[in-house]
């Protein structure tokens, strides 16, 4: 009774922020009931002879509610399920004596298992921690002397060696089942508590999915953008521990909101095409651009999208500002005043500018991968404006737009820290620098041309080398410097690469 107490107290203070659910508790204590279940049976197996006394430690899953609650909710919880199984599962063991033994045993291969189930995002990379979980039991039972090898060389070394062979096999046995076992429960429990796994993020990640065609095909300039947020955003949240899976494929879904109206956006109009807000107030500009968010709300509502990505698709903007729209409605109503000035205008007929219908509903980014998508976003679009990029460029332009969102607020209710911000700044720098590289211009072959044909043969004909009509060189032929062969060399070098694209 006193090891449940302090169980709940531990599980209180340290894990608010993994748990805060009360579905999440039930997971937690409800693994425990099951793990300590099944110890008891494979327990009372032993006692009445059905398992042999050698192989009944080896035949216990000790690594069965670690892994789970590792993959599913974190190492942390993982840690804290290996500690108090182990403890708890201490007062099942019917011997004294073998309750140390059984206390090592399930520790070791329970934190074993927790190790080695650090963003899975592989259903393998289960079997592999399965794999590691039974090969560590079998050396700890070994070491306890559960398993005895120096009689594998004395009398009856054949028996022992089968013996040997059969507790290696229950050991390896039971830690495969162990994560054959997980893996298939997964989606189980994803479904029941309402979590997702790196593993199924993965799997959300796939670019067939219907909405993402569709914008392939409607929004082909938004699905670009989306596709470079998405890998800003998981290489920033890679280098300060966030969940990378799950800002990749939130990124993707973002911006599905524009599908409603593309041609309503700048990166889905065509160079000299008609720009459809001409015709337009900016106000009504204005709240067209907003509404893209309500709009991927609903697209992402009516598709059954993963609610973590319809909070993110509502977060992505806050309550920040359509600047370009509440700027032109601005100098609209100064030209407006002027007008009145001269007398060409009634005072009453001037529209109203009010700062809040240019702004975005919110409500602002409330977790870290929010609030990575909404400063990769705003990163992304603004780095197109950049004109002959540089290391020196790019740098400032992600300094000023992170500290215009955090002046604004926008970061207010997230989570992230001030050396998180000075990491993401410098991720997205390097990634934005690998994106924007300048290229070499190459001079265009001309000698295939039929001008450039012409020109050579012109040449030709007044080149010293070509010799006069009695077939002697010029004195100035004689007298100019002759080009180096390693010079030589590298031209015709240089020219062949640029030939080929490189």
């Amino acid at each position: 009774m006193i090891l449940a107490v302090t169980a709940m107290a531990m599980f209180h203070i340290n894990n608010q922020t993994s748990c805060r659910r009360n579905s999440r508790a039930v997971l937690v204590f409800g693994g425990w009931v099951v793990h300590l279940m099944i110890v008891q049976l494979l327990m009372s197996l032993g006692d009445a002879g059905t398992i042999s006394e050698a192989f009944r430690f080896l035949f216990i899953p000790f690594a069965l509610a670690p892994i789970l609650h590792a993959v599913l909710l974190g190492r942390t919880v993982g840690a804290f399920s290996a500690i108090y199984v182990s403890m708890l599962g201490c007062f099942l063991v019917p011997r004294p004596d073998d309750r140390l033994g059984f206390l090592i045993l399930s520790l070791v291969s329970g934190m074993t298992g927790v190790l080695l189930s650090n963003q899975v995002r592989k259903r393998v990379q289960l079997l592999r921690a399965g794999l590691y979980v039974g090969a560590v039991s079998l050396l700890v039972a070994t070491a306890l002397g559960r398993l005895d090898i120096a009689s594998c060389f004395g009398p009856g070394a054949v028996d022992h060696l089968q013996l040997l062979g059969k507790g290696g096999a229950a050991a390896m046995g039971t830690g495969i089942f162990t994560a054959l076992l997980i893996s298939g429960l997964l989606p189980v429990f994803e479904g029941a508590f309402h979590i997702t796994t790196d593993i199924s993020w993965l799997e959300l990640s796939d670019l067939n999915h219907k909405l993402l065609r569709r914008m392939q095909l409607e929004a082909p300039g938004t699905f670009h953008h989306s596709l470079v947020v998405a890998s800003l955003a998981e290489a920033a949240a890679e280098k300060i521990g966030a969940n990378a899976p799950l800002c990749r494929v939130c990124a993707y879904f973002h911006d599905i909101g524009k599908l409603k109206k593309p041609a309503y956006f700048i990166e889905n109009q065509q160079d000299g095409g008609e720009n459809p807000h001409d015709s337009l107030t900016p106000t009504m500009s204005a709240l067209i651009i907003i509404a893209h968010v309500k709009d991927g709300v609903d697209f992402a509502v009516k598709h059954k999208l993963n609610p973590r990505i319809i909070d993110v698709i509502q977060e992505h903007h806050g309550d920040s500002m359509v600047y370009y729209f509440y700027r032109k409605a601005q100098e609209q109503k100064k030209a407006e005043l002027e007008k009145v000035g001269k007398g060409l205008e009634n005072p009453e007929d001037l529209p109203q500018v009010e700062e809040k219908n240019f702004r975005y509903p919110g409500p602002r980014p409330s977790t870290r991968e929010s609030g990575i998508i909404a400063l990769a976003d705003t990163i992304e679009s603004a780095s197109r404006t950049l004109r002959k990029p540089n290391p020196a460029k790019i740098r400032a332009l992600v300094d000023d737009l992170v500290r215009a969102k955090v002046n604004d607020g926008q970061l207010d209710e997230c989570p992230l820290t001030i050396r998180e911000l000075a990491l993401l700044k410098d991720s997205f720098s390097t990634t934005l620098r690998s994106m924007l590289h300048s290229r070499i211009d190459y001079p265009k072959d001309e000698d295939k041309s039929p001008t450039g044909t012409k020109r050579l043969e012109a040449a030709a004909q007044q080149s010293p080398n070509s010799g006069t009509a009695g077939g002697k060189q010029s004195a100035a032929a004689k007298m100019a410097p002759k080009q180096p062969a390693t010079t030589a060399w590298k031209s015709d070098y240089r020219s062949a690469r640029a030939t080929e694209g490189y």
